[in-house]
């Protein structure tokens, strides 16, 4: 993808700063890339002060293929938000399109997805926005209650 360069980029000494984290990453090989990996490895001293425990994270991922490892990405996002003591806030089966066999789309109960295709063309479905729409509220709402705001 062409970079972005109004995009804000967050750092790792930025991330005690926030209340919760939605990570969308992209699958390689049935992982996260190496770059993120690198990221976390960067946050070394937040887990020995214990600045992240308690901070809910989730993900939402997009692979090439359906067989591209959505949902290994999300598994393997876990220890590293074990290891920091973050909440990890999967997206389970509340949406019922997670479900759906109408078209080929990514989403696990890790969290919302989309199938980027081979050659990274493919735009993600309504199908694949409505569930990273209701993730986003999800997360949102469990985010809020665990700072203690109410709507």
């Amino acid at each position: 993808a062409p970079s972005k360069a109004d995009d804000p980029v967050v750092t790792p000494a930025m991330l005690p700063d926030y209340d919760g984290f939605l990570f969308g990453l992209p699958g390689r090989f049935g992982m996260f890339p190496a770059q993120f990996k690198q990221f976390w490895d960067a946050t070394g001293g937040h887990w020995a002060a214990g600045r992240l425990v308690g901070k809910p994270a989730g993900v939402f991922i997009s692979t090439g293929t359906q067989g591209g490892g959505q949902e290994t990405v999300g598994l393997t996002l876990i220890p590293q938000l074990a290891h920091h003591g973050m909440l990890f806030v999967p997206l389970g089966y509340q949406d019922p399109r997670v479900f759906s066999y109408d078209e080929p789309h990514g989403a696990s109960p890790y969290g919302a997805g989309t199938l980027a295709g081979p050659d990274g063309s493919r735009r993600p479905s309504e199908l694949e926005l409505g569930v990273a729409q209701t993730q986003g509220e999800k997360f949102a709402a469990v985010a809020a209650k665990m700072c203690g705001i109410t709507a």
